[in-house]
């Protein structure tokens, strides 16, 4: 039997002990263990690699402060859009969906598109009609309505700026979720809203296999950021590629990765897990929200960068 491990993140950027009262700190940690107890529930009861990175996903798109499923920002119509992909790396195979609205778990519609079609992505009103095809649950417009992001879009507006994600000045959302079961078997998941005041249907990266999201028979990753970046640093991909090609542990290729992406100027982070049930974690700003737990360690709960 395998070590399994899980690991989630909530968004990496400029998450600073200073802009944080103690009370949106514990929200925030509410959410992040209540996904990763969903995502290791899964696997404690030898579910999938798969199982488990759905379930946390999902639990991250219901919690209003992340930035994916219900807590997604607002577009510069005024507009909810989603992105969020799936990949199993036993396999492998996947699904994604991009600028698609309405839909409450759109992770869950990266798996449908991943099991029953055969193609890999699927976008806007196509992916909306499969969705409503094969009974998906949605939500009106007002479910996705968040104070707080509305706060956002109205600055953003006002200032004439896109932004990434959480809070001023320099944030960045998306959801994911990586894991090892017992038997070795490896799974990704991502989710996000994208960046706020986006235009023109902005798609980043999460939906993008091996950009956003990657899972194969070494490791499984989810990233975080600005998505552009990762698209130009195929940066999910290059961890598996480092260790394919180079013999890199998962730390070190893990660690190389976000060295290749801050060379390429951009910022974020990445989670990533390997089939012997080890966890990297990097990113090169100020913070990322995450979660991890192994079948050796206790759950970890961290938001800040090290000191």
């Amino acid at each position: 039997m395998s070590k399994m491990a899980l690991a989630i993140h909530g968004g990496a950027g400029t998450i600073l002990r200073s802009a944080m009262t103690p009370e949106l700190e514990a929200e925030y940690r509410r959410g992040l263990e209540a996904a990763l107890k969903a995502g290791w529930d899964v696997l404690q009861n030898r579910g999938s690699a798969l199982d488990s990175v759905e379930a946390a996903v999902v639990s991250l798109e219901d919690f209003p402060l992340f930035n994916a499923g219900r807590g997604s920002v607002f577009t510069h119509e005024g507009t909810n859009e989603m992105d969020a992909c799936i990949m199993d790396g036993r396999t492998p195979d996947a699904g994604a969906v991009a600028f698609v609205r309405s839909i409450k778990n759109p992770v869950r519609l990266a798996r449908l598109v991943m099991e029953t079609t055969d193609h890999i992505l699927l976008a806007g009103e196509g992916a909306k009609q499969f969705a409503d095809e094969n009974g998906l649950a949605t939500e009106p417009d007002e479910y996705f309505f968040t104070e707080h992001r509305w706060l956002q879009y109205q600055d953003a507006l006002a200032s004439g700026r896109i932004q990434l994600d959480h809070a001023a000045p320099k944030p960045m959302g998306t959801v994911g979720a990586a894991a090892c079961d017992a038997n070795g078997h490896l799974a990704a998941a991502t989710s996000t809203g994208g960046m706020t005041n986006k235009k023109f249907g902005r798609v980043g990266d999460t939906p993008i296999i091996g950009s956003g999201t990657y899972a194969d028979d070494l490791c499984a990753v989810s990233c975080t950021g600005h998505g552009e970046y990762f698209m130009l640093g195929v940066t999910a991909f290059d961890v598996s590629a480092r260790m394919k090609y180079k013999g890199l542990g998962l730390a070190d290729a893990a660690a190389q990765s976000i060295e290749h992406l801050t060379a390429l100027k951009g910022e974020g982070g990445l989670i990533a897990v390997d089939r012997e049930g080890n966890v990297a974690m990097p990113f090169n700003c100020e913070g990322m929200y995450r979660g991890w737990i192994t079948s050796e360690d206790d759950a970890h709960i961290d938001i800040y960068a090290p000191d």
